[in-house]
């Protein structure tokens, strides 16, 4: 029998059910992206809004698309942290409404660990029991050592923007859309990658594993409108503007591989997790795979329909469930990190 997962931890209301053997029947996300543009990030008061006017009928298409009926479902699951707080109590208030009612265990899971989970699921097996995890997203930018799916050990990340919250606001500065980081990837497809030197702050630091992206997008924002240049200075526009964006893009991705490899050379690690949003990225994934067929690392990359927020990756709560685990109706919600973004 099947188990229902809900994520609700930001700006997507996702529902999904997977069976104990880790296929996925069904999965269904609706995006706010439409919401929040105007303010080129997350407002939390929409976000929250937003889930409770969507949360049921993305449940039920999860269900009907899965084929079952309500009764079949053995547990429920739902993402308790980090996140908006607004955001993970509707959430936690279905998945406690539907566990009551059908009388099946309820179980919370962790976001950031779910995101490496959905490597998991792409391979169909179990990453190893030492293994590398990278989560890079529009929220957190963090590096982990994996020693069984729900132990994670943090061993550095951003000390200020993460990598997809970087990206919104570079798009912003260089006047595309939202969100920022498929808009970046778009443009920088006509650009020059050297044309502009931006920095990589800490990139070369091997003394830790922390990574920084403000300073890269103060640079930028500096190239497209100087110190006592006007507010109004217009956006840059064609080549220039492609040139900037590849320039950015590159920077971005050079700063998280130089960890990532400072990361494995430390850990002694053969086996490497990548999800989250940016793990999207094209330029990303490409220099992910040169390094790891390389290197012979064994590399786990989520799929693309896997890396942004979803709640296929909930599957992950079946761990807990095989533990023995159940937080039953009293669980509460422990919101971590705030990932609301404004520009």
């Amino acid at each position: 029998m099947p188990l229902l997962a809900i994520e609700t931890t930001c700006d997507e209301t996702a529902a999904a059910v997977v069976t104990r053997g880790r296929e996925v029947l069904s999965s269904i996300v609706a995006s706010q992206e439409r919401l929040h543009a105007k303010w080129r990030g997350v407002v939390p008061e929409i976000a929250s809004r937003a889930h409770v006017e969507r949360i049921i009928p993305v449940i039920d298409a999860a269900v009907t698309r899965a084929g079952i009926e309500r009764p079949e479902i053995e547990a429920v699951a739902v993402a308790v942290r980090p996140g908006l707080v607004g955001s993970l109590l509707v959430g936690l208030a279905a998945a406690k409404g539907i566990a009551a009612t059908l009388d099946v265990p309820l179980v919370g899971y962790d976001h950031i660990a779910a995101h490496l989970y959905a490597c998991r699921l792409a391979r169909g097996r179990p990453l190893p029991t030492s293994c590398l995890g990278l989560v890079a997203s529009g929220g957190h930018t963090s590096l982990f050592r994996l020693s069984g799916p729900l132990d994670l050990e943090r061993l550095g990340g951003t000390i200020d923007d993460a990598v997809g919250e970087a990206f919104d606001k570079a798009a912003a500065i260089l006047g595309l859309g939202y969100p920022g980081g498929p808009e970046i990837e778009r443009e920088a497809a006509a650009g020059d990658p050297r044309a502009y030197r931006l920095p990589r702050p800490l990139a070369a630091d091997r003394t830790q594993l922390n990574v920084s992206f403000s300073g890269l997008k103060t640079a930028l924002r500096y190239l497209v409108r100087p110190p006592g240049s006007s507010p109004e200075t217009p956006p840059p526009e064609g080549k220039r503007r492609a040139d900037l964006a590849a320039s950015f893009q590159q920077a971005a991705i050079d700063s998280i591989m130089a960890k990532v490899e400072l990361a494995v050379e430390q850990t002694g690690c053969r086996a490497v997790a990548v999800g989250g949003g940016v793990a999207a990225n094209t330029l990303l994934r490409e220099r992910l795979e040169t390094w790891s067929d390389r290197q012979g690392i064994d590399l786990f990359l989520a799929p693309r329909n896997l890396c942004t927020d979803n709640a296929a990756m909930g599957a992950i709560a079946w761990e807990r469930l095989e533990r023995g685990e159940n937080d039953g109706l009293e669980l509460d919600v422990r919101p971590g990190t705030d990932r609301s973004r404004r520009a």
